[in-house]
């Protein structure tokens, strides 16, 4: 009898093994793998950065994490093999992918090729653990009620900076016939089959339109979604559920129409460009002078706004069809921006920007009018040695100071972004702590910089 249980024992965990590696082969031999084992050791990676060092080479974009966001959810209205080429290996693909894996999903990834097997959902729940290490998480919910009829989703976490509600993706899931309840911390969601309704949101919200998007797919009848999102992570993703088999029209409009379907079948896709990685590295190229930087494997048309004010600044574009060339201006022109919902200045571009105009010849004014709250990274750029000014959602950037090498903390993904930008124009040393948030939303960003030209390397950071 013993001998009979230590053999099926053996065989337990033979299988619990085998069954593990395809996680441990995507997931751990990334760089996001290795901030989660230094946060468990109680320290951090950091990034040192010897400033004035000017750039000029070429750089690759990889592909938008907020589309990967949005299709890796996407899979769980068709069940079956999905392949999303051209992914990124973020801290927050990892985190989703996790998500997925614990519903029951099969995951595996070589290189920029993720493959997704939907066909195997067993938990509709996406427990706190996961969810609050990410907003886009509660992208699953929309396409678990379609698909499934149930979802049990924990409210959302991710950046540390400012509310920004789940109640357009509620209400616009409520008015195509959920139940809906709130119970500890967590959205419960029921339906036999959703319905099509009129949702009009009144903000275009890119979260709630891909919800209620891929909801609607396969609601019985017809749904209008008015002043929907037009981002082309949104539109990427609507265009791909039409080759799964969705019927919709309107797509890149804020006017959409969706007839829904009985079922949706597998398709694989190609991410779009991370149009912000783009714009990030045109700013840095801006910011540090030199010769001519290229950016490839872009999508100019995504930039135009944040293109037409870096000319403004006197940096010269020569822009092809998937590639920009930056030359940087010898005198920085202060440039004022007010960001705005596609197609205008990105929020995600804003912290970047403000880096840039603390080394302007002049005064300028950034206001975001999407969050008004999303300046902590302030603070840190003033330490070393911009001339900020905050009013409510209104920053004021005296510029031309010489910004001078210091230790500064990163708060969130693109108030990282913009301490590095000012670490590579600063003089002197400057090291940016906990830089698990530009694992979020960056792939690899120190390796692409230091083959520009910067001086920059990854450390383990300090205690804490």
């Amino acid at each position: 009898m013993v001998d009979k249980f230590c053999a099926k024992h053996k065989i337990r965990c033979l299988f619990a093994f085998l069954s593990s590696i395809d996680y441990i082969r995507w997931s751990c031999d990334t760089p996001q793998s290795r901030t989660r084992n230094s946060l468990r050791n109680g320290s951090v990676d950091k990034f040192v950065i010897n400033g004035g060092e000017p750039l000029s080479g070429t750089v690759t974009i990889s592909g938008a994490k907020n589309a990967a966001l949005a299709f890796m959810p996407a899979t769980l209205l068709a069940p079956g093999r999905h392949v999303l080429t051209n992914t990124p290996s973020l801290r927050d693909i990892t985190t989703m992918g996790q998500l997925l894996e614990h519903m029951g999903c099969g995951i595996s990834k070589a290189g920029d090729s993720l493959t997704i097997d939907s066909s195997t959902i067993h938990d509709f729940a996406a427990p706190y653990e996961h969810v609050k290490k990410m907003r886009a998480s509660i992208y699953v919910l929309g396409p678990l009620i379609a698909r499934y009829g149930q979802a049990r989703v924990s409210l959302p976490g991710g950046c540390a900076w400012g509310p920004r509600p789940v109640n357009l993706h509620i209400d616009g899931l409520k008015a195509l016939g959920a139940e809906i309840d709130l119970d500890a911390g967590y959205i419960v969601a029921k339906a036999r089959r959703l319905r099509g309704s009129r949702i009009v949101f009144d903000l275009p919200s890119v979260g709630a339109t891909g919800n209620v998007a891929m909801a609607a797919v396969l609601a019985s009848g017809t749904t209008v979604i008015v002043n929907a999102a037009i981002e082309p992570e949104i539109t990427a993703l609507l265009e791909h559920l039409v080759i799964m088999g969705a019927k919709i029209n309107g797509i890149g409009t804020p006017h959409l129409e969706i007839e829904g379907v009985e079922a949706l079948t597998p398709a694989n896709a190609e991410m779009i460009p991370d149009r912000i990685e783009a714009g990030t590295f045109l700013v840095a190229a801006a910011i540090c002078g030199g010769k001519k930087v290229r950016v490839e494997r872009c999508n100019p048309h995504h930039l135009s706004a944040v293109l037409a004010k870096l000319q403004r600044t006197g940096a010269t574009l020569s822009v092809g069809a998937d590639t920009i060339d930056i030359e940087a201006p010898t005198t920085i022109h202060p440039v004022d921006v007010a960001t705005a919902v596609y197609p205008g200045f990105p929020t995600d571009m804003q912290a970047q920007w403000i880096a840039l105009m603390s080394v302007a010849d002049g005064q300028s004014v950034v206001i975001d009018s999407i969050y008004s709250d999303r300046f902590m990274h302030v603070p840190e750029l003033n330490r070393l040695g911009a001339d900020i000014t905050m009013a409510d959602n209104v920053a004021t950037i005296r510029g031309g100071a010489q910004l001078q090498g210091a230790k500064v903390m990163s708060t969130d993904l693109r108030a990282s972004a913009s301490l590095i930008l000012a670490g590579l124009a600063a003089q002197g040393t400057t090291e940016v702590l906990r830089v698990y948030h530009l694992d979020r939303g960056y792939e690899q960003i120190e390796k692409k910089l230091h083959q520009l030209g910067a001086d920059i390397r990854r450390e383990k950071g300090e205690d804490f």
